[in-house]
């Protein structure tokens, strides 16, 4: 099913360990993007803009293949 904006999706560990984005910048992600609901408010072509959570936290682009329907 493909993702579009409003779904709430979470990061899959799995996929994003060893990526071209984890490569790229620091690879210790934050728990909370596998763990707490995001919100996807923008694409642009295979990425994902999300924004996480009621706390201030920073929005992410992430590849849609690295994210999961959050239930």
């Amino acid at each position: 099913m493909p993702i579009k904006r409003g779904d709430f999706v979470r990061a899959v560990k799995e996929k994003l360990e060893n990526s071209l984005e984890a490569q790229a910048s620091d690879p210790r992600f934050s728990s909370y993007i596998f763990e707490s609901k995001g919100e996807v408010v923008d694409l642009s072509g295979d990425y994902a803009l999300i924004k996480f959570g009621i706390t201030p936290t920073p929005n992410i682009w992430l590849r849609q293949d690295q994210l999961e329907s959050f239930e």
